[in-house]
């Protein structure tokens, strides 16, 4: 690790190989925590470089437990985090929403570490049983439509760092790892980033895939569609800027979309607006991503996306699909 200290430290890039490399040896515990956390440093320092996140994914992605959903095509909606700007749940209200619609979800999610409340802190305070057993996982897809991938059961690599990062507290290269190491290697994938240099990163590192996906940056900050003004997409058919119009939407103020203080608040606001309590801004928000997502899958507009997402939600079948995940979850 001291090598490769000194080669960051003098401003050298790592190669692809590495990249990879380093990973898999902090994963095999061969390095102590300060100098872990040293080398996660460096990369909240400067920008990552397309094979260093290319290298790290790879490592990832070899190290991980694979799950086989392929029978199901599913999509995810997994959003890096790190944008700071303390939204509720949106992609996770949206995966239900998304499901409700009749496309099968698997959600790879993890706690929060630079946020307050991440997927998976609201699914476990929700009574959603994480577990790595395939079977059950299929249960879920079958009597759901969706199924949540808890990232530390299947990426065994990560308990080397996760100490590490809850005390930094900050976003590290990991946040922007997470939607790329899905263990279920979905076909489809709707992903949203925090900043517009790491959409271009995604958006090179997938067109080199059979993905069809679609790359999200809200040009005011946002690592998903936020209605609060543009936000720029990357997909597998091309890229553009998508308006609020695009959805027949105005445009939401900030603290409209925002979340709670704790899990409690957060679990709040995803049941009211999963039972239709929602605001008509939360609403909008968890139906502009669920219709991107719909659209990645199916083609058509966002505005088609939308419709079939609204319809889910207030037809009641997004909360179908979350009350079949609580009730297998307590078998």
């Amino acid at each position: 690790m001291k090598q490769t200290l000194n080669k960051l430290i003098e401003h050298h890039l790592l190669t692809r190989e590495e990249a990879r490399q380093v990973l898999v040896d902090i994963a095999a515990g061969q390095y102590n925590t300060s100098q872990t956390a040293a080398f996660l440093t460096v990369f909240m320092m400067r920008s990552i470089s397309t094979e260093e996140l290319e290298g790290f994914r790879d490592a990832l992605l070899e190290l991980c437990k694979a799950v086989d959903l392929d029978g199901y095509a599913p999509i995810d909606l997994c959003g890096t985090g790190g944008d700071g700007k303390n939204t509720f749940n949106i992609s996770t209200l949206a995966s239900f929403v998304t499901a409700g619609a009749g496309i099968p979800v698997a959600k790879h999610g993890n706690y929060g570490v630079s946020s307050k409340c991440g997927s998976s802190n609201v699914m476990e305070f929700l009574g959603i049983r994480f577990t790595d057993d395939t079977d059950f996982l299929k249960r879920c897809m079958d009597q759901a439509g969706i199924c949540i991938l808890h990232a530390p059961l299947f990426h065994p690599a990560m308990k080397q760092v996760a100490p590490i990062r809850r005390e930094l507290g900050v976003k590290t290269f990991f946040n922007m790892l997470g939607p790329m190491v899905n263990p279920a290697f979905p076909k489809y994938q709707m992903v949203g980033v925090f900043n517009l240099e790491l959409a271009r990163m995604y958006g090179y590192l997938y067109q080199n895939t059979d993905k069809q996906y679609s790359i999200l940056h809200a040009l005011d900050g946002y690592d998903e569609i936020s209605l609060t003004g543009d936000t720029k997409w990357i997909g597998h058919a091309g890229e553009g800027i998508l308006r609020p119009a695009d959805f027949g939407l105005d445009t939401l103020e900030a603290t409209e979309i925002h979340g709670g203080d704790a899990v409690e608040d957060a679990a709040r606001i995803f049941l009211n607006v999963l039972q239709g309590k929602g605001t008509q801004a939360q609403n909008a928000v968890v139906c502009a991503n669920a219709g991107v997502a719909i659209a990645t899958v199916r083609g058509g507009t966002p505005l088609e996306g939308y419709q079939a997402a609204c319809e889910s939600l207030e037809s009641g079948k997004a909360l179908e699909a979350f009350r079949a995940l609580q009730k297998l979850s307590m078998t």
